[in-house]
């Protein structure tokens, strides 16, 4: 059966260079759909990675808003079955900008749209597929404050979400800091996302990798992108989006899933630790020092999906 590959936030970045590689590693009567918002910017993108020299795969362009849960589902009833999706998107923040202001676009981008995505695609992987979400180091839980952590560790999918419009409410009711959220919003969506995936891995665990399936998100590591670049001052080591799509690429086809990696949070193949990461009295600290001095210690060192 000919495999069927699907990126979201593609117009760009590290989604472009994602399904640069997907055509380049699939083969000829494969199919790998290029998605975002904006019909000409899509469909710009399908037609050159389609032209490259290395591409072997049939690329294909296809309008879609994340924030649109509903056509998320609509387009996984129409495939019927997938074999790789990769959930890339993400909302471009400014450092200048208000987190409050843009809180709504980031959440429904970040995560109301991972969770259709798991909803909505896992059901209809078939033997041997893959479902990453690109998340961040970020997503680990000891970034949270000890308060909120029990919200998300161990948390069934229904509940991650509950606990994201908790959060959300608390953004508009000037409660957030009150109640231990971050200021970033980065931590709280990344965490969040990383959880969504634990919880819908719990569910499907032992059948998956009878079938062969890998849930998994992923951190690619620091990235120079449009969505980044405004952070920080110095980015010598960041990595391009097509070394960044590298390790996530060998992870989509990796001959076997491998359990240790499954349901978890992986970077350049290897699972990190859910109940690590920075303590939340440190992240002002880091946020500060990492614009001028420490790209990789930033707020979004691994924000590199794009809502395109």
């Amino acid at each position: 059966m000919n495999r069927i590959a699907l990126v979201t936030g593609a117009n760009q970045g590290l989604g472009r260079a994602l399904g640069e590689g997907l055509a380049a590693r699939l083969e000829g009567e494969d199919l790998v759909l290029l998605t975002g918002r904006d019909e000409r910017r899509v469909t710009e993108a399908a037609h050159e990675v389609a032209g490259l020299a290395g591409t072997r795969a049939q690329v294909r362009p296809r309008v879609l808003d994340v924030t649109d849960t509903d056509a998320i589902a609509r387009l996984a009833g129409e495939l019927g079955g997938a074999d790789i999706v990769i959930s890339n998107a993400i909302a471009r923040v400014l450092p200048e900008e208000s987190p409050r202001e843009r809180a709504d676009e980031f959440i429904d981008v970040s995560n109301t749209a991972t969770h259709a995505i798991l909803r909505a695609f896992g059901p209809i992987l078939r033997p041997g597929g893959r479902l990453l979400v690109v998340a961040s180091t970020l997503g680990a839980l000891g970034h949270l404050n000890p308060r909120l952590r029990h919200l998300f560790d161990g948390a069934g999918l229904e509940q991650v979400e509950y606990a994201v419009e908790s959060w959300r409410s608390a953004i508009h009711n000037n409660t957030a800091e009150e109640a231990g959220w971050p200021r970033w919003l980065n931590v709280p969506s990344k965490v969040a996302q990383v959880a969504a995936v634990r919880a819908v891995a719990a569910t499907r665990r032992e059948r998956d990798l009878a079938d062969g399936i890998l849930i998994a998100a992923v951190c690619p590591g620091m990235v120079d992108t449009a969505t980044s670049r405004p952070w920080f001052s110095d980015y010598s080591r960041a990595q391009s989006p097509a070394a960044a799509a590298r390790a996530v690429l060998d992870l989509v086809f990796a001959e076997h899933a491998d359990p240790a990696l499954y349901g978890e949070l992986v970077r350049f193949g290897k699972a990190l630790d859910w109940y690590g990461g920075t303590p939340p009295v440190e992240q002002d600290r880091m946020l500060k020092s990492s614009l001028t001095t420490d790209p990789s210690a930033g707020p979004h060192r691994a924000g590199c999906g794009e809502r395109a």
